[in-house]
């Protein structure tokens, strides 16, 4: 990683929150929603890129946050790692800058009691591996969601 990111551990406000989500294709989230859920957050790290002095201006003084990672949960028993999301400057390692941030935050603050989990979607099951993350869709157990409010017929 150059000199053009640095890490920030802090909760999203809902406008940078939003951005990289969007850009990633994940669904959008309602303003109220975002208001209630980013502040309890158990930890969140975001990527912030820094403008070249040759280019554009910065978006904001401190930088344009480009990537972000949360870890939801109970804060004794179960832990979720949530969001993690770099639409912008793919293959520069930031997927694993943000999981290594989690992974640090975790390994301090989880007891042995605890369970961690998460969802994967495509290729990002292959990254976690390296952190430790195993499918659990083995034998009679498996992983179940539904979307929420549930549609019905």
């Amino acid at each position: 990683m150059d000199n053009l990111y640095t890490i920030k551990r802090a909760t999203p406000s809902i406008e940078v929150y939003s951005n990289p989500c969007a850009s990633s294709g994940l669904s959008p989230k309602a303003h109220a929603a975002l208001a209630i859920g980013l502040p309890n957050s158990l930890f969140a790290v975001q990527i912030i890129y820094h403008t070249p002095s040759d280019e554009q201006p910065q978006t904001t003084p401190e930088g344009d946050p480009i990537g972000m990672g949360r870890v939801i949960g109970d804060g004794g028993l179960f832990f979720q790692v949530v969001d993690i999301a770099v639409p912008a400057h793919q293959g520069k390692g930031l997927r694993k800058l943000i999981m290594r941030q989690i992974e640090s935050w975790l390994m301090e603050n989880v007891p042995k009691v605890g369970y961690v989990s998460l969802a994967a979607d495509g290729k990002a099951k292959d990254l976690l591996t390296q952190f430790g993350f195993k499918e659990t869709s083995l034998g009679d157990s498996t992983s179940v969601t539904v979307a929420w409010p549930v549609v019905r017929e």
